[in-house]
């Protein structure tokens, strides 16, 4: 009886699931049609090339270094031997640690990235909540979380729908942001605050030598 009860359950749960009107979207095309997103991604893979740069020139420096000293080593004696062994030594650990620190798993890249995508994330996802609720949605994937959809009729893909609204939405803020400067200026009243340029990431402070410890 309790194994039949629980079959039925298990039938009640399947039935429920398959009931629910399952709805997909694209968050990741989402993120790529949307100008404040491409403008600051646009901003932050102009610093992760920077980084690349100074690495590379970190590189080469040592490599020249390293040369130097292998070739140079049998003449060497003493103190003079250790201290150019040390500085060969502590250019390596400097570029690991530079390594680690930029572009590790816990990195200022996937910190940046992260950073960069929330806001993002946060406007994607009240823009599915509202399509979902107004399209009577139980269950929305997103197609861009690793989920294999081999097939996918278009009535069930929501991406345009989210999409749509999340344009009209910053049309909306767009029109309001430019109503009250425009405003301001008729009245001849001097604005309180001042429109800030467009922000540059900010350069961290370089990490100390040590074995502390992924673009982006």
């Amino acid at each position: 009886m309790k194994k039949l009860a629980i079959f039925v359950t298990f039938l009640f749960a399947i039935g429920h699931i398959y009931a629910q009107k399952i709805g997909v979207v694209d968050t990741n095309y989402v993120l790529s049609k949307l100008p404040q997103y491409k403008e600051a991604e646009s901003r932050l893979n102009s610093q992760i090339s920077q980084w690349q740069s100074d690495l590379q020139k970190l590189q080469a420096d040592y490599e020249r270094k390293r040369e130097a000293f292998e070739n140079e080593k049998v003449l060497l004696v003493g103190e003079q031997l250790k201290m150019r062994e040390k500085e060969v030594v502590d250019m390596e650990a400097s570029i690991r640690n530079t390594i680690g620190a930029r572009f590790g798993s816990n990195g200022e890249v996937n910190q940046l990235r992260s950073n960069l995508t929330k806001p993002f994330q946060d406007q994607i996802w009240n823009a599915i909540k509202t399509v979902s609720t107004k399209n009577n949605l139980g269950i929305v994937l997103d197609k861009s979380n690793n989920i294999s959809v081999i097939f996918l009729d278009k009535k069930y893909d929501y991406t345009d729908a989210v999409l749509s609204l999340l344009g009209k939405n910053i049309s909306k803020d767009e029109k309001a942001s430019s109503g009250s400067v425009s405003s301001g200026t008729l009245n001849g009243k001097e604005q309180n605050g001042r429109i800030s340029p467009k922000g540059k990431l900010k350069s961290t402070q370089r990490k100390s030598l040590g074995d502390s410890a992924e673009m982006k």
